[in-house]
């Protein structure tokens, strides 16, 4: 495939989602001189599962495959044993070989909702790390200083609250910084927390006699809540999860991270984001109508236009109409009263809920009803004929008497 040289189209790529490139002169004159260049992204699978913060990363390398670059994805499965903390406030576990294969396994298969996957090149860094020895170690550690390493954000602030900062952490840029080396990249990608890692991938390749990669940061994605993404804080949108799980998440985005996700997230025109954040701004437009555009563009990328068409149709129906959808799954249980804990075993089993914790919580919220009418936490549940159980607003289960 040829490089494409379009001028606009190198502009969007190194504007969209990105807020800083390291050294954009010298990027955009080797991408417009038809040079095939070694597109680097680096993921340690020391978790199975994608969000769509990690997608907006994979979009972008894949921005540069449109245009005919080569795409080098590494998976770190030597640096995972470490796990990179640029964007934790706590160390990570050490994992195991078996996790470790476990999970590089499930990210190839994310990625490759986005990325042609057959046409990336795609390297495990224990190819390399696994042979460094005492001279490789001394040599990159010598590059940079310990106050360097200490001065880092989230180390400062976790010396600062006496938490423990593995020495073992330190080692991590200089791992990743030298995967550059190996893979002879001309660009690396990672969000802004990324940044301190990815200048040592230059200066390692200066002190290899290489010519030094550009950078691209990219702007992280909030969860669905306004606040950084995190599991336990229940606000990300995974790659994996089903279509009408994606589509109504994004319906609870705050207004004002529609255009950031429509950049970030979605191929949506850059002048169609560029109109959404004016109206928002100028509050013209209704934002449930942006966010349904969001939505849907959002699935489309990730499961299709027809999975994405489907998920639109459920949630007005489910949602906006608040009818019961077709197709919902159904459970045999007995007539007469249960108690709440043996009701919420059944919602369990049916993955309606995750937890016990999680059903009391929606209970408490009256976030759970049986043919309309919410339980309540502290009575038993009463079950006299077939009905229907909905859990939030877009989670059915039809309850048929055996």
């Amino acid at each position: 495939m040829a490089v494409n040289t379009d001028e606009n189209k190198i502009k969007e790529v190194l504007t969209r989602g990105v807020v800083e490139v390291i050294d954009q002169n010298h990027l955009e004159k080797r991408m417009l001189s038809g040079e095939k260049l070694r597109i680097k992204l680096g993921i340690d699978p020391t978790n199975p599962d994608l969000h769509v913060g990690h997608g907006s990363t994979i979009k972008k390398l894949r921005e540069f495959q449109d245009l005919g670059h080569q795409i080098v994805l590494i998976i770190g499965d030597g640096t995972a044993r470490i796990g990179d903390t640029s964007d934790k406030v706590t160390g990570r576990e050490t994992l195991s070989t078996e996790e470790i294969s476990e999970n590089k396994e499930k990210y190839l298969n994310q990625v490759s909702k986005i990325l042609n996957i057959d046409d990336v090149e795609v390297r495990y860094n224990n190819e390399w790390i696994d042979k460094f020895d005492t001279g490789m170690w001394i040599g990159l550690a010598s590059l940079f200083t310990l106050q360097q390493m200490i001065e880092r954000e989230n180390y400062a602030e976790r010396i600062k609250n006496g938490d423990p900062v593995g020495l073992q952490e330190a080692l991590y840029p200089l791992m990743q910084g030298y995967d550059s080396v190996e893979i002879k990249a001309d660009v690396e990608i990672g969000g802004t927390d990324q940044l301190f890692n990815l200048l040592a991938g230059r200066k390692i390749q200066k002190h290899f006699a290489q010519e030094q990669q550009d950078v691209l940061t990219l702007q992280l994605l909030a969860g669905t809540d306004g606040r950084k993404m995190s599991k336990s804080w229940d606000n990300v949108i995974m790659v994996n999860e089903v279509p009408e799980e994606k589509y109504g998440k994004i319906m609870r985005i705050p207004d004002q991270l529609i255009p950031v996700y429509m950049e970030s997230a979605t191929d949506i025109p850059i002048d169609r984001v560029n109109e959404v954040a004016s109206a928002l701004e100028n509050e013209e437009g209704n934002p449930i109508d942006f966010k349904k555009e969001l939505a849907l563009a959002l699935v489309e990328l990730y499961d299709g236009k027809e999975a994405a068409e489907k998920a639109q149709a459920h949630f007005e129906k489910t949602v906006q109409g608040n009818e019961v959808p077709a197709e919902v799954p159904s459970v045999e249980v007995g007539a007469g009263e249960m108690e709440l804990k043996e009701f919420l075993a059944i919602l369990i089993k049916a993955n309606l809920i995750k937890s016990k914790s999680e059903g009391m919580r929606l209970v408490r919220e009256g976030a759970v009803s049986i043919d309309g009418s919410s339980i309540n936490e502290t009575g038993k549940v009463s079950i006299s004929k077939n009905a229907v159980v909905k859990v939030g607003k877009r989670r059915f289960l039809k309850l048929i008497i055996n």
